[in-house]
């Protein structure tokens, strides 16, 4: 394979993962993914694998020798990395910890075997000016091993405190030392080579000193997480900074000759994000109370400037590399240049003024679209790229077998004639800021009061022009002060601390609210001028009904007699991030007006399973639930947004036999904190009950001991809201003397208290107990439609589970009597026992199972003999044939 050829597969490799990163953004607009995923994608997969392609070939032009086993050692690590990064993806996933441990010990031994191949390389090459640039490589490869197995410990690490610290380790090792090394030692002599500067005589000294300083920060920094002393990552990274500091060395470079291309600006770019990244770094960590707030804070500012160091530097560094190094001679290159070089002052500013936009107080509508604009620059240089090998081998067929290569140098790298003076990009780049004026100007109309754009609190007021300043905070359940007072005229702001638990956000009745804030996390609002008493409150589905509200009172106004404003018809119900809040929706917008229990389901309905199987032999089930938020169809023409386990409500059925161990990981891949709490285990629930944030995860193990069908729900509070909102499921432990069944089936009985139309369950009506629907397994009379089976004769058994979270059940079979009954552990009737059951009568979380054998062919009616509930939607029927 020819040389050009060869550097254009491999790099089809890079552009591959980029285009995988624009798949997973757009999805992620829409189907929101792990925050971790959107990270790994770029860095690990593109990012990771343009450093293993372009370190190698920056090893060999400086070493003058290539590398051992060549490019077939290259394609082995390439492959290596590809492997081992796609498993790590699935196993972020699909949650499963031990999948990205074996995906990382993959990408480890890419990168080990890569570093062991550049310090042979190094160590066997002639002496040269450069040269020593190559330890970078190795640097960088040696501390990336170390951030690969921090990453892998910290997937498996059950406690969240040490978590939190693997997390800034691993985030050190991998962005400042893998990525970071290896930028900077290649920059040395890109940046001047893009440029067409002269290289300073002082730039190889520099780069040698710099080289000790910079990994000593990442050792300092690194063992600040792992020592739990966070002023160690604060001055690990000033550190780091001060070997940063060969940038001085660029700045002069750019001085004496500016750059003029997408890739040289893009290069620059890159270089200031990476300083900022550090700088917010080092003050989060010297500021921070504790490793979760730092985690938390800093998290969220990781993805901009994610995008604008390491996504910018590889679109900075291909735009060059691509045309010189892949296309084969002086005149291609400059065909594939000059495409990949269309549009440059556009994109270079739409994309930086982008992420600043992103990184400031902005309505979500507004991040949403700039990030769009961010991504359709991502998805030009795609394009263009794609369009310069085009044009670049056109170019090169024309040229037939004896291109002129005069412009070829020493560093494998054609150098063009200087370059004439740049064209004016003024209208570029106020096209540029067209666009992203528009973005914030379409997020600021869509949602007008999160930049505090509102008519007065209370109407026309004059305003007092002072500003009253308070800050709120969460206990437990509550807001403090639950109180505001506010002087008649004066301009509310208002910082909210969440101090709690869990996610939670604070909603005025005037439309201002905050975004749904981890925990630990800060806003400040601006509230607007006051001149009536105002209510505020949580608008996180049942946060409210738990207590969740303040009050804004005013003193002093001219008028006596104003009452606290509740504007929960109008409102309440649309939360900072888009979601609906259904519970505190308008009365016009309730779902319960749709039920038509008369229709059927449209075409393609299939019900949820009913059928059981038997036990397992196995004595260990390992089982991964995933936490999802989905909008979904309960009734015909009615649906809700249902919080589900495992990609359902109710959850998947396990099932067991006592003695039999159960390891379950929860993933949360929710908006809101979730949590679960099995009944067939037994154990302090402190640990493995406790609320997990979205993007965490945890393992609940225990080990079954009694028999019975046992319920596991969410039990985070309000735990009624969550119960009511799908989550919960049935896990079915057999008794020792199980006797066997011809058909088994599960049924698990339900309230849903209906919000908005696809919105979250309604918390008042979950208050007043007054459900809308009931139903077994999740949707209303989904068995009158689509009809068990039975055969005359055969003995059915019918597992059944009251979810609650409030009303009883009465199970009966209308024309059936029931010969075996087992409820709450013990058999209350046996089929030797001259008397029969009519009815299984269950408590919220109480289960068991009836048997019986159907006389005839025909349609046996099964409900819940509460009536009104069975009319509610709590009803099927057995198809019985012969």
């Amino acid at each position: 394979m020819s040389r050009r050829n060869w550097y254009l597969l491999t790099n089809s490799v890079v552009l591959g993962w980029v285009v995988l990163t624009i798949v997973a953004v757009t999805i992620h607009r829409f189907v929101p993914q792990p925050l971790w995923l959107m990270i790994h994608v770029p860095l690990l997969g593109a990012v990771t694998a343009a450093i293993l392609v372009w370190s190698q070939h920056f090893s060999d032009t400086l070493l003058r020798r290539p590398a051992p086993a060549g490019r077939a050692g290259l394609a082995v690590r390439l492959g290596l990395h590809t492997l081992g990064a796609a498993v790590v993806i699935t196993g972020i996933l699909s949650g499963v910890a031990m999948l990205v441990v074996v995906g990382a010990v993959i990408v480890g031994a890419a990168i080990l075997t890569h570093g062991v191949i550049l310090t042979l390389q190094l160590r066997r090459a002639l002496p040269a000016r450069f040269s020593p640039l190559v330890r970078y490589y190795v640097a960088a490869a040696a501390v990336f091993l170390g951030g690969i197995a921090i990453g892998a410990t910290m997937s498996a690490a059950g406690d969240p405190d040490l978590t939190d610290r693997l997390v800034t380790a691993h985030l050190v090792l991998n962005a400042y030392g893998w990525i970071g090394l290896t930028a900077l030692g290649t920059l040395v002599l890109l940046w001047p080579t893009v440029l067409h500067a002269r290289m300073g005589e002082t730039a190889d000294a520099a780069a040698r000193h710099a080289l000790p300083v910079l990994v000593a920060g990442l050792a300092i920094a690194a063992s600040g997480s792992l020592l739990d002393v966070r002023l160690l990552v604060a001055g690990g990274m000033l550190v780091w900074l001060a070997g940063a500091r060969i940038g001085v060395e660029g700045w002069r470079q750019g001085r004496s000759m500016p750059p003029a291309t997408f890739a040289g600006w893009s290069l620059a770019a890159a270089f200031g994000w990476v300083v900022v990244a550090a700088v917010t770094l080092a003050a989060m960590s010297a500021v921070s109370p504790d490793w979760t707030q730092l985690r938390t804070g800093y998290l969220m500012v990781l993805g901009p400037l994610v995008v604008g160091f390491a996504v910018q530097l590889l679109l900075g560094a291909l735009s060059y590399l691509l045309p010189v190094v892949a296309l084969g001679s002086p005149a291609a290159a400059k065909a594939g240049a000059e495409m990949l070089d269309r549009g440059a002052a556009f994109r270079v500013a739409a994309f930086n003024g982008a992420i600043v936009l992103y990184l400031l107080p902005m309505p979500s509508v507004a991040r949403v679209l700039l990030s769009f604009a961010a991504l359709g620059v991502v998805i030009a240089f795609v394009v263009l790229a794609v369009r310069a090998v085009v044009a670049g081998r056109r170019v090169r067929r024309d040229e037939g077998a004896n291109p002129d290569r005069s412009g070829r140098v020493s560093l494998g790298m054609p150098v063009a004639t200087a370059p004439v003076a740049p064209p004016r990009r003024v209208g570029a780049v106020a096209a540029a800021f067209t666009v992203l004026a528009l973005c914030v100007a379409g997020g600021v109309a869509a949602d007008p009061a999160a930049v505090g754009i509102s008519t007065a609190a209370g109407g026309a007021v004059v305003a007092s022009g002072e500003t009253t300043d308070v800050t709120v905070e969460v206990e437990g359940m509550r807001f403090t002060p639950a109180e505001i007072e506010v002087p008649y005229g004066d301009a509310l702001v208002v910082t909210f601390h969440n101090t709690g638990t869990d996610v939670h956000d604070l909603t005025f009745a005037n439309g201002v609210r905050t975004a749904r804030l981890a925990p630990g996390a800060s806003e400040t609002v601006e509230v607007g001028v006051v001149g009536a008493d105002l209510a505020g409150w949580c608008s996180i589905a049942g946060h409210r009904q738990m207590g969740m509200e303040l009050a804004v009172v005013v003193t002093g106004a001219p008028a006596p007699g104003a009452s606290v404003t509740d504007a929960a018809g109008s409102a309440h119900g649309h939360d900072h991030m888009g979601g609906m809040d259904a519970g505190e929706g308008s009365s016009a917008a309730d779902a319960a007006r749709d039920i038509d229990l008369e229709a059927e389901p449209g075409a393609g309905f299939t019900p949820w399973p009913a059928a059981l199987a038997p036990a397992s032999a196995d004595t260990v089930h390992r089982l991964t639930l995933e936490v999802t938020e989905e909008e979904v169809e309960v009734a015909p023409g009615v649906t809700q947004t249902r919080w589900m386990f495992g990609g359902s409500a109710p959850g998947p059925v396990i099932r067991g036999r006592i003695g039999d161990r159960f390891e379950i990981t929860l993933v949360n891949e929710g908006s809101i904190g979730h949590s679960i709490d099995f009944h067939a285990g037994a154990l302090a629930p402190d640990e493995p009950m406790r609320t997990i944030q979205p993007g965490e995860t945890l393992t609940y193990t225990f080990t079954a001991t009694q028999a019975g069908i046992w319920m596991y729900h969410c039990s985070t509070m309000p735990m009624s809201m969550h119960i009511a909102g799908g989550m919960y499921g049935a896990v079915i432990i057999d008794p020792p003397d199980l006797a066997p069944a011809d058909r088994e089936y599960v049924l698990v009985q339900g309230e849903m208290y209906l919000g908005a139309q696809g919105g979250t369950a309604d918390a008042d009506k979950i208050a007043a107990q007054t459900p809308d629907l009931v139903a077994f397994n999740g949707y209303a009379n989904q068995y009158a439609y689509e009809p068990l089976p039975a055969t005359v004769g055969e003995r059915v058994r019918v597992w059944v589970l009251d979810a609650g979270p409030n009303t009883a059940s009465s199970f009966h079979i209308v024309g059936g009597q029931f010969d075996t009954v087992f409820a709450e552990g013990a058999y209350t009737l046996r089929p030797d026992d001259p008397g029969g059951s009519q009815a299984l009568a269950l408590q919220p979380a109480q289960g068991g199972f009836v048997e019986l054998s159907f006389p005839e062919a025909g349609n046996y009616p099964f409900v819940t003999h509460i009536m009104s509930d069975a009319e509610k939607g709590a009803k099927g029927v057995f198809h019985v044939g012969h």
